[in-house]
C-alpha cells in the first residue's frame, strides 16, 4: 500500500453482520496488504477482563454498546486492518472516528449464509434484543452497514480466500485513487 503524505499508511476496517468473515478474512487481507490485524471484541475483552457474552450478561445491550462505542472512538491504529464487533455501527463517535482513519468496507452476507454461518448467537457475543431474531437484526443493521461503507465486497459465492484477494485489490486500487 502507499503511504500518504503524512507517511501513514491508513487502516482498513471490516463491518458486517455477524460471521460476515470480519476475523477470518480480516486476518488474511492484513496478510495480503501486509498489515496488522486488530481484532476489536479481543481488546474490549482485555481491557474489561471479561468475554463479551459476560460483559452483555452484566451490563445489558445498551451497556455493552457503551463500551464497545469508547473503545471503538478511542483507537489508535495505523496500518492495520480492523476488525470491530457487528453492533459497532450503533455508536455514531466510534463510526466517524473509524471513517476518520480507515477505509470502511461492509462485508455483505446474505441471511442464509448468516444464519448458517452464526450457530448459537448467545454463545457467538451477539447482540440480540429481547425477541429480536436474526432476521430483524439483518434487517435492522443493512442499511447501516450500506450507510457506512466506502467499499461493499459481496461475498456471495467466494470463498474466504478469494474474498481477501479480491478485497486486497480493491483496497490497492480504492487507496490510490483517495
Amino acid at each position: 500500500m502507499k503511504e500518504n503524505e503524512k507517511g501513514k499508511r491508513g487502516n482498513v476496517t471490516l463491518i458486517g453482520m455477524p460471521a460476515s468473515g470480519k476475523s477470518t478474512l480480516g486476518r488474511l487481507l492484513a496478510e495480503a496488504l501486509d498489515y496488522e490485524f486488530v481484532d476489536v471484541d479481543r481488546i474490549i475483552e482485555a481491557e474489561e477482563k471479561r468475554l463479551l457474552r459476560e460483559i452483555i450478561a452484566d451490563e445489558g445491550d445498551d451497556g455493552f454498546m457503551e463500551i464497545e462505542n469508547r473503545i471503538n472512538a478511542g483507537l489508535k491504529l495505523d496500518g492495520c486492518v480492523i476488525a470491530p464487533g457487528g453492533s459497532v455501527i450503533y455508536g455514531s463517535e466510534a463510526m466517524d472516528h473509524l471513517k476518520e482513519i480507515s477505509t470502511v468496507v461492509y462485508l455483505k452476507l446474505s441471511l442464509k449464509e448468516m444464519e448458517r454461518r452464526i450457530g448459537n448467537p448467545v454463545e457467538r457475543g451477539v447482540v440480540l434484543k429481547n425477541g429480536m431474531t436474526l432476521k430483524k437484526l439483518y434487517d435492522e443493521r443493512t442499511p447501516y452497514y450500506e450507510r457506512y461503507a466506502d467499499v461493499t465486497l459481496d461475498e456471495s459465492g467466494k470463498t474466504l480466500e478469494e474474498s481477501a484477494m479480491l478485497l486486497a485489490d480493491i483496497i490497492k486500487n480504492f487507496t490510490k485513487e483517495k
